[in-house]
């Protein structure tokens, strides 16, 4: 099971994303990224981060650790927003943390121009996001960091953020395990993956036995509200019944069309041309600022700390 930990220090908050997660240390030494069951996605994003997660690492892919963090609103009373102050009001108890990645660098467009991945490394990710139907993972926001930046280690490429996967939980009915996913923009796609590799090496591992250890990680009462079972494990039991049935249809969701650098240029040129023709006359004297990739994220910048 997930170790459980009790934060004792609150860090800062991150406002990147809608769900606002904090940075805080806890009774083990150890600093987390904490996402809050009071967040406007929900529980299910928690849940959906510790399946996807956990499956990650069970699978070899680079994925920080998790645990369950006891939080108690007090510990992050000098927090000065009160937006982020009613969230953590609304969840107090146990909430899931991340290991914090201290100095780790977001795989933005600009990253990746120069950032190596193997094309089987990048099929086995994409793998899984088709698998977990994570629609998340794109060029615009990878939900990938490169780590260390600096120091003795080469630096290698991180999953993170998985609150977005498994799009079936909100609608279980009528959910195709087969069904089929755009992946042409995903954040992998100009590496070439191999995703034929990957899912000759990846799906005989996805066993029924191994998604019950994964789904067993998840707090029952993450699951206790979910109006189409009865109990948690009629839930977990929904959930390896869901993935390894659509683990054995790859065949007909395994994605293999991605565009090329050249081609995904131009498409962000079209986009950027179709914006700038509906702005208003006023606003088309001003910077689209949107327009641009967004600067890559250094974590370290939180804690006032270099990398280790």
């Amino acid at each position: 099971m997930l170790t459980e930990v009790t934060a004792t220090r609150y860090v800062t908050p991150l406002h990147q994303g809608g769900s606002v997660p904090g940075v805080f240390e806890a009774d083990d030494l150890g600093t987390y990224v904490v996402k809050f069951t009071g967040s406007a996605q929900g529980r299910k994003a928690l849940v959906a981060e510790v399946i996807v997660g956990e499956l990650a690492r069970a699978l070899g892919l680079r994925f920080p650790e998790l645990v369950l963090v006891r939080f108690d609103p007090a510990v992050a009373d000098g927090e000065p927003h009160q937006e982020v102050r009613e969230l953590h009001a609304a969840s107090a108890g146990v909430n899931l943390g991340m290991d914090y990645l201290s100095g780790a660098q977001d795989l933005t467009p600009e990253v990746a121009r120069v950032f190596p991945v193997e094309p089987l490394e990048a099929g086995r990710i994409v793998w899984l996001d088709a698998l977990t139907v994570n629609v998340d993972r794109t060029v615009h926001s990878s939900n990938l960091v490169v780590w260390p930046t600096r120091g003795v280690a080469p630096p290698r490429l991180w999953l993170i953020d998985h609150g977005a996967a498994l799009v079936f939980h909100h609608r279980w009915e009528g959910s195709d395990p087969a069904k089929a996913y755009d992946f042409r923009h995903h954040a992998l796609g100009r590496y070439g993956p191999d995703v034929h590799a990957a899912d000759a090496e990846l799906a005989p591992k996805v066993t029924e036995e191994l998604l019950r250890s994964v789904t067993a990680e998840v707090p029952d009462d993450w699951l206790a509200d979910d109006p189409h079972f009865a109990t948690p494990d009629e839930v977990r039991e929904a959930y390896v019944t869901y993935l390894h049935a659509r683990v054995r249809t790859s065949g007909a969701w395994l994605p293999t069309d991605f565009p090329g650098p050249d081609e995904l240029a131009e498409e962000n040129a079209r986009r950027a041309a179709r914006t700038r023709r509906g702005r208003p006359d006023w606003l088309k004297r001003v910077p689209d600022l949107h327009g641009k990739p967004a600067a890559a994220q250094d974590w370290s910048v939180h804690l006032g700390r270099s990398d280790p």
